[in-house]
């Protein structure tokens, strides 16, 4: 991590700004994405314009400067949380050069939201404060994107493929296997990351990036992706990319996709149990952890709990049934939330209604085991509650957010 220092006064004055920011955050991080995609249209064509929508980027980009703020006196405790978000950032092939921009939108956003109580003095301590972590940044991304592109199969920037198979797997989700269109090797990567599918959607002024989890093991020499078609509802609009994919992609199309990324990752050479909890499109990044794990022959204790609407949405399951079934080493479950007359008779489902503690209490008997767990954030909350309720070691609690980060922590 770079080591330039931040002046005393500035610290003091940025610190200073904490329980301002704490209740303005929001508010001006709104008003910095309005303010900055008017000035620079062109970064339209990397931003989830749906995340802006209901609020989830401008709430990510508060707690996240409101994190720095707090720790302005030792950077390094948010270090976890700038490399999660530069994995994110190389994902999404963001160029050193755009820094500056968010920098002077952020800072004018300040001004204009506080008027007053953003001072000359504040803003120029703030300044200095967005350079250095920036400069973070940077140098951070700047290994990754080394590491990206040196590995072997790896690539810089975005790459073509070719889909070679297309897949229902439930209702709502549906496969995609990848094959590289140069024909050459690919990387491998951790079980749990993701990858970003850039499109161009006809009579669409911008392009389309988003990130999708690797569901399959890697080394088998292409790369799949399992997409929710996002249907939408009165809080959250249809998904873009999701529907393009699920009604316009098929067989031999092909697909703009940079180098796999992300910090949510399969931990290897732990003897503990694992145990894997997913609900909806939360079972694709724990299906690469679990393909992995049956790959290398485990005989550690491996226990899969999925939630699922009914059968008609819970992909996958027939694979993860038939693994149960011969290896006396993995435990599977299945939570219905309104399960159908067909799902009343699969032996695996334990369970009507939502995860609670009780339930997950009945089929995991070690709680000295490593947990990962993804899907809709009031599930991931339940399941964060519980671990630790268990008291479950922090090192020990493993866990992805679809889209931008959130907390769990609140009730």
């Amino acid at each position: 991590m770079s080591t330039v220092m931040l002046k005393e006064e500035s610290k003091r004055l940025v610190k200073a700004t904490v329980p301002i920011l704490a209740e303005h955050g929001e508010t001006i991080t709104k008003h910095f994405y309005k303010r900055m995609f008017h000035h620079h249209p062109e970064l339209l064509n990397i931003f989830n314009r749906t995340n802006q929508k209901i609020g989830r980027q401008p709430q990510a980009l508060a707690n996240s400067i409101y994190a720095a703020a707090q720790h302005i006196n030792n950077l390094e405790a948010i270090l976890p949380v700038v490399k999660r978000i530069a994995h994110k950032h190389r994902s999404l092939n963001i160029k050193p050069e755009q820094y500056p921009i968010v920098g002077e939108n952020l800072l004018a956003a300040m001004k204009e939201v506080l008027g007053e109580a953003a001072s000359d003095d504040v803003i120029e301590a703030w300044r200095e404060a967005y350079e250095i972590i920036a400069g973070v940044f940077i140098e951070v991304e700047k290994q990754m994107y080394d590491e990206a592109s040196k590995a072997p199969g790896g690539w810089s920037g975005f790459r073509s493929f070719v889909v070679e198979k297309k897949q229902q797997e439930s209702k709502t989700i549906t496969s995609f296997y990848l094959k590289p269109k140069d024909g050459n090797e690919i990387a491998s990567y951790q079980p749990g990351q993701y990858m970003t599918v850039k499109v161009n959607i006809p009579g669409d002024t911008y392009t389309h990036m988003r990130q999708y989890s690797l569901s399959d093991a890697p080394g088998k020499g292409y790369y799949r992706i399992s997409v929710k078609r996002e249907e939408g509802n009165a809080e959250c609009p249809p998904g873009v990319v999701s529907n393009y994919l699920h009604e316009h992609i098929g067989e031999g199309d092909v697909l703009e996709m940079t180098a796999p990324a992300g910090d949510f990752i399969l931990k290897q050479g732990e003897d503990r149990p694992i145990v894997l909890i997913s609900g909806g499109v939360g079972i694709t990044p724990l299906m690469s952890m679990f393909n992995t794990l049956m790959q290398q022959g485990t005989k550690q204790e491996v226990t899969f709990i999925h939630a699922a609407i009914d059968g008609t949405y819970h992909a996958m399951h027939e694979h993860v049934a038939q693994t149960a079934s011969q290896k006396e080493n993995v435990h599977y479950a299945v939570c219905y939330e309104r399960p159908t007359s067909e799902d009343q008779m699969n032996p695996y489902m334990k369970k009507q209604g939502y995860i609670d503690e009780q339930f997950l209490r009945s089929m995991i008997k070690d709680h000295h085991a490593d947990f990962y767990f993804c899907g809709p954030i009031p599930f991931m909350k339940t399941v964060y509650h519980v671990l630790k309720n268990w008291g479950v070691p922090e090192e020990q609690v493993h866990y992805e957010f679809f889209g931008p980060a959130g907390t769990l922590a609140s009730s």
